[in-house]
């Protein structure tokens, strides 16, 4: 089915830009609606009013257009929703178990996930230079992990026994948010192929209404209630729904028209710098020698994986 082309105003790589930044704000939200409300409940709030935003705009614009979609990219639009949704729970979740720092750093590992689920889903085949920086990164999101729970002393770094690291919350925090990155690729890669046919609008729609439904019952499968909460926390959902959500993501999705899921899950490496300098300056979170050193090694890794991946596109 064709549909009508995107409005490409501005470059791809600056909307990925835009993206960046304002999906940087998405933790700093979280933490400040955390304070009242569970974190199911969030990100309930942060699909469900992104939705209630669209559906006027899919309702008189788009409406033909959904109504020709195909079973099978209807279906695929839902499959993403739900895997958005289960990102967005894992990924909220984390944050009230682990630092803003290594919840984002590991989160930051979609472009890894997407690299590796490529071959499976878009046939793509992988380099030895893209294992190798996938070797490092995963190296580096073991280090993260244990950043919260070891210490450096001299140059010894002292970790507890393994029983007592598995129960210990930052562990379950830092598994939550990279469970959030896994999920946020296999959205991306079935948002690449639709995004190709779908405008965005009708892309969005489908899938964030999706994601929407998904957590609500989640939500209430947990025992949290929508309500009732202060203004104040009220407007950390809307802030959530209209900045990270409509404009970060929608970038996002925005820029899969243009270029590959690969490229665009790799910007998502520039959240994590946002996320730590506004944890810096908001919250007072100053990560440590460990976790930086964590980071450096996993922003290598996907640096590495992804020239490779451009070397296989100007080869193509």
């Amino acid at each position: 089915m064709k549909t009508k082309p995107d409005h490409k105003t501005i470059s791809p790589l600056l909307g990925l830009f835009i993206g960046i930044l304002a999906v940087s704000t998405a933790s700093i939200f979280v933490r400040f609606a955390q304070e009242e409300s569970p974190s199911l409940v969030i990100a309930a709030y942060r699909l469900t009013l992104s939705s209630l935003v669209l559906a006027p705009v899919a309702f008189f614009k788009h409406r033909k257009e959904i109504s020709r979609l195909s079973r099978r990219d209807v279906l695929l639009a839902l499959a993403s929703g739900f895997f958005l949704a289960l990102h967005f729970a894992a990924w909220i979740s984390s944050l009230e178990y682990t630092s803003v720092a290594s919840s984002v750093v590991l989160v930051a590992t979609i472009p890894l996930w997407v690299m590796l689920l490529s071959p499976f889903t878009i046939k793509e085949s992988i380099s030895r230079l893209m294992l190798l920086g996938m070797a490092i990164a995963l190296a580096g999101g073991v280090i993260v992990g244990l950043s919260d729970t070891c210490q450096i002393i001299g140059w010894q770094v002292k970790c507890p026994p393994l029983i007592e690291f598995i129960r210990g919350k930052a562990f379950w925090g830092d598994a939550l948010a990279l469970t959030g990155a896994i999920m946020a690729a296999c959205y991306m890669l079935i948002g690449r192929r639709l995004r190709v046919r779908m405008s965005l609008i009708t892309y969005i729609f489908l899938v964030y209404s999706m994601a929407a439904i998904v957590l609500i019952i989640i939500m209430f499968m947990a025992g949290h209630q929508p309500y009732p909460y202060s203004a104040r926390t009220y407007l950390w959902f809307v802030l959530l729904a209209l900045v990270p959500q409509l404009l970060g993501h929608t970038s996002f999705n925005w820029a899969l028209k243009y270029l590959s899921a690969v490229y665009v899950s790799i910007s998502v490496l520039g959240e994590p710098v946002g996320s730590t300098i506004l944890a810096y300056i908001v919250l007072h979170e100053t990560p440590g020698g460990l976790k930086i050193f964590g980071a450096i090694l996993i922003l290598a890794g996907i640096y590495l994986a992804s020239k490779s991946e451009k070397e296989q596109i100007n080869h193509s």
